[in-house]
């Protein structure tokens, strides 16, 4: 997690260029200050955000992405972590039938004692199970 300030320092200054801005210190101190309801911002303080020094709290990144008309998410992880979620949720909406869709729904709404009782029993038979072993297929109607 070394990279996580200078790859947040790299989103917001490219942020500021999309909004027209030159990342610099000093325009950005301005700006957010002019944005910012709380305690003003340094000099220093932003100096910090740009280099990948630090980062700002959550309050913060939520004026800096109203700012720049960025999402907060992609500010604060990247354009990367938002299409990741979005490849996941397209796999999950594939691969799911009507019947899997049913016994989710079933599960949903049992309660949790019981939830953990058919959580354990489909582990353990994907652990007997290897995927590997099935062939990595659904086996549809089983």
């Amino acid at each position: 997690m070394e990279n996580v300030k200078p790859q947040f320092a790299a989103r917001l200054r490219k942020a500021m260029e999309k909004a027209g801005l030159s990342p610099e210190p000093a325009v950005l101190e301005r700006h957010f200050n002019q944005h910012y309801y709380g305690k003003p911002m340094t000099l220093h303080g932003v100096r910090k955000w740009l280099i990948g020094e630090s980062i700002p709290p959550y309050d913060k990144i939520i004026t800096l992405a109203g700012m720049l008309h960025v999402p907060p998410e992609e500010l604060t992880y990247g354009i990367e972590v938002k299409q990741k979620v979005q490849e996941r949720n397209a796999r999950w909406r594939e691969a799911i039938g009507y019947q899997e869709r049913e016994v989710f729904e079933a599960f949903l709404s049992l309660p949790v004692p019981q939830r953990k009782v058919v959580r354990e029993v489909i582990l353990a038979f994907a652990r007997a199970y290897p995927a590997k072993a099935r062939g990595g297929e659904n086996t549809p109607g089983a």
